[in-house]
């Protein structure tokens, strides 16, 4: 399989140079499984955020339970899984190494121009 371009499941949101964002779907379609994918390009080194947000159904899980969680640990767990198809992983793969070259790229071109 090779990489495709719009890519299947990875909608591109914003483009500013030394950031771009990407949003990933699950291929379940639910909107709670997909994720937000940040690469950044700072003065040090090239950074990869990925932001989910996890939700449960309070009404599975024992709400006593929850309340424990919170109290001793400070947060209570949860999982979301994000499924991928092999062409969107792939394009994940391919998208992620284009925009950290990009951001380099970008950032390099930024400090000979200040030079």
């Amino acid at each position: 399989m090779k990489t495709e371009e719009p890519a299947e499941g990875i909608l591109k949101q914003n483009n500013w140079g030394e950031s771009k964002w990407y949003y990933v779907t699950c291929d379940c379609s639910d909107p709670d499984c997909a994720h937000t994918v940040e690469v950044e390009a700072d003065d040090h080194s090239v950074t990869v955020f990925v932001y989910t947000k996890s939700t449960t159904q309070f009404w599975s899980k024992n709400r006593w339970r929850q309340i424990w969680q919170i109290l001793t640990k400070g947060h209570a767990e949860m999982e979301t899984t994000v499924i991928l198809k092999e062409q969107q992983a792939l394009n994940y793969a391919a998208t992620l190494t284009k925009a950290v070259n990009d951001v380099k790229k970008f950032k390099n071109a930024r400090k000979t121009d200040e030079n």
